[in-house]
């Protein structure tokens, strides 16, 4: 009828489904990545670590060897350009901790994927002592795998080989004539300043989507100014892997001191307030809202009600 007003129409959305998950009560009580773990040890987080930390290195590796590598044609066009050669090292490295990430594991464990992330959980307070030391015993091992299984790949193949030596397996190296002290202080701000950006990523419920992909866009810009000087490793489980194969083991010292150093301090200064009040909720890189639990591997995105909905859940 003319001048009436027209009825609503209302649309039907579609509904996500995600297959029904009946949490133990265990399962329920025991919040890790939120620091109030039920459990002393938690070995399906350091499974998952370890298996994501195995394909950052794989990814990573393959990466560094096409851009550099003298035999690749890629690394001869980009040969003129060292900047953005060096620019792209970094996003790629930084990328393929991301693809790492969106991964089952990574999305059970968190995606640390660094020792220096794992502490700089602990020192927030979300992540207990014996799960710190078992995130980077699994990113050591994961990252030691990762290294094998290229060194595995190509090693029967002895151009690919040669490459893949002639690039020192993407090590991380002081610069020759560059005083190690210079070398620690350049791994410290590189870290420090990765930290910050990763926890400000995790802070913010509207950056959460982001969080995962500040190390690949951190990489970019930084890998100019401090690859020269250190190899803007940040990471001392990615710097000891292709160590071990490459034979450049005397300063492995300099890429644990550094990040750790560095990683402390940038929490130091989160916690004195200068940049703001930040509340990390929980110990995890990406797939938050799980109140700090363990995820199931068959169904990561399951996050089971909020403590307060918990009887007897520690707060």
């Amino acid at each position: 009828m003319a001048g009436d007003t027209p009825a609503a129409h209302h649309v039907r959305r579609p509904h996500l489904h995600f297959p029904h998950i009946h949490f133990t009560r265990r399962e329920l009580h025991d919040r890790p990545l939120a620091g109030v773990p039920l459990h002393r040890w938690h070995p399906r987080l350091y499974a998952c670590e370890a298996a994501a930390t195995a394909l950052l290195m794989v990814l990573g590796i393959t990466a560094v060897t096409l851009l550099t590598a003298p035999g690749s044609p890629l690394a001869h066009r980009l040969a003129a350009h060292p900047m953005w050669q060096t620019s792209l090292c970094g996003l790629l490295f930084g990328s393929a901790g991301t693809a790492a990430a969106m991964t089952p594991f990574g999305r059970v464990s968190g995606a640390h994927l660094s020792p220096s992330v794992s502490l700089a959980f602990g020192l927030a307070g979300k992540l207990a002592w014996p799960d710190l030391l078992g995130y980077v015993a699994a990113q050591i091992i994961g990252a030691i795998a990762g290294t094998a299984l290229v060194w595995a790949a190509v090693h029967p193949f002895t151009g690919l080989s040669g490459q893949l030596r002639s690039v020192h397996y993407a090590a991380t190296l002081p610069a020759a004539g560059v005083a190690a002290g210079w070398v620690v202080a350049a791994e410290l701000v590189a870290t420090a300043g990765l930290v910050l950006a990763l926890a400000w990523g995790a802070a913010h419920k509207r950056l959460h989507l982001l969080a995962p992909w500040i190390g690949g866009l951190y990489f970019f810009a930084m890998n100019p100014l401090v690859a020269w000087v250190s190899g803007d490793s940040t990471n001392f489980a990615r710097t000891l892997g292709p160590a071990l194969f490459d034979g450049h083991l005397a300063w492995l010292w300099i890429y644990l001191l550094g990040p750790l150093a560095g990683s402390a301090l940038a929490m130091a200064w989160l916690k004195s307030g200068a940049l703001g009040r930040l509340h990390l909720a929980e110990a995890r890189l990406i797939n938050f809202g799980h109140h700090g639990r363990v995820p199931r591997l068959s169904a990561p995105e399951a996050v089971g009600p909020p403590p307060s909905a918990v009887s007897g859940a520690p707060s």
